[in-house]
């Protein structure tokens, strides 16, 4: 008996020298995507965004994620919801209209910001 407890004392010692190394969690990537309207009134077209970034690979919640903030056409709302994605450090900001776009841009300067425009 005292054999197999020198034996197993012998394996437990061998490794605490070497450091254990935890596999840290990876940070996704996350889209601020400031809606101008309502999610209701924008449903169709955030439906089309979310659907295009899947066909990219990006899919909500598994490697990228979306942090969804609406504005309800409050022009207020633009400057607060954009200074808040800014002070989060969002990796990108995405809107469409011309107020929301403005409101973002003036909130950074360093986070990039993909618009939509309607033709």
């Amino acid at each position: 008996m005292k054999r197999r407890a020198f034996i197993a004392g012998l394996g437990g010692t061998a490794m605490w020298p070497f450091p254990i190394l935890a596999q840290q969690p990876v940070k996704r990537p996350t889209i601020g995507f400031l809606g101008a309207t309502s999610p209701e009134l924008a449903s169709l077209w955030v439906a089309a965004f979310v659907k295009r970034l899947g066909e990219l690979g990006w899919v909500d919640g598994r490697n990228v994620t979306i942090e969804f903030r609406w504005a309800e056409a409050r022009a207020e709302q633009y400057n607060e919801i954009a200074s808040e994605f800014a002070d989060r450090k969002v990796d990108v900001i995405v809107t469409w209209a011309s107020a929301p776009v403005l409101a973002a841009k003036r909130a950074t300067a360093t986070i990039p910001i993909v618009f939509a425009a309607q033709m």
